[in-house]
């Protein structure tokens, strides 16, 4: 198959445009199914992980139909894909995580040292949110999700902290990673991130900088694994 080697820059999107122009000319058509995850990143000399952002790209735009225990189709197009290709954010969702790793993890340091009690209220009080939003049974509890990880940049009292993980978080809702998401989430799932959170929450209130800061990257670079998980053994 007429693929070529990615060069290390924006992997994800050359991935796309490999794969959208090998559908546009025919190389698979539609109702096909793509070759497994492992042989494209074999194919195009890149991980499985950006193999798999681009075809979670491909499918936002509508290219592919992404069906987990089965595989990657082909979808037949209209001529809506192609005005839905600037829609992905350039930033792909598991570069975003090793990003939050970086920011968060030194976020979670500070506010052990600076958080007053307000600002432990305010964490306890999104991790509540969180808690009400699963119990509803949402696939997404976000709103919980996304204040905790801003009540702890508050914390540090550095308003530049802030406004870069409000950026982050921005496109960590963005619809790329959310269509990522949407393939993992479980009850189990979703279980196990509560448990992450209220593990960093409690080395804040114990004023246990190292252990924020090791809590919050063990819950970012689990959330990084799942889903980084391969397909393969599920198609």
């Amino acid at each position: 198959m007429p693929f070529q080697n990615i060069e290390p820059r924006r992997l994800y999107r050359q991935i796309a445009d490999q794969i959208r122009g090998l559908i546009g000319r025919g190389e698979f058509v539609p109702g096909s199914r793509l070759p497994p995850e492992r042989d494209l990143a074999r194919q195009l000399g890149v991980s499985r992980p950006s193999v798999r952002e681009a075809l979670i790209a491909l499918e936002v735009e509508g290219w592919v139909d992404v069906r987990i225990g089965s595989g990657i189709y082909v979808q037949a197009q209209d001529g809506a894909a192609e005005t839905r290709r600037a829609a992905p954010a350039d930033v792909g969702p598991l570069e975003l995580l090793r990003a939050r790793d970086v920011i968060e993890s030194e976020c979670a340091a500070l506010a052990a040292k600076a958080a007053g009690p307000d600002d432990i209220a305010a964490m306890t009080a999104a991790l509540d949110e969180m808690r009400r939003e699963i119990a509803a049974g949402q696939r997404q509890p976000l709103t919980g999700d996304r204040l905790f990880h801003q009540r702890v940049a508050e914390a540090t009292g550095n308003g530049a902290l802030v406004a870069v993980v409000e950026l982050l978080w921005k496109e960590r809702t963005g619809e790329l990673y959310q269509r990522l998401e949407e393939h993992y989430d479980s009850p189990a799932v979703l279980a196990a991130a509560l448990v992450e959170h209220e593990a960093v929450l409690k080395c804040i209130v114990a004023r246990d900088a190292r252990g924020a800061r090791t809590a919050m990257r063990r819950h970012l670079r689990l959330a990084y694994e799942r889903l980084s998980a391969g397909w393969d053994h599920r198609q």
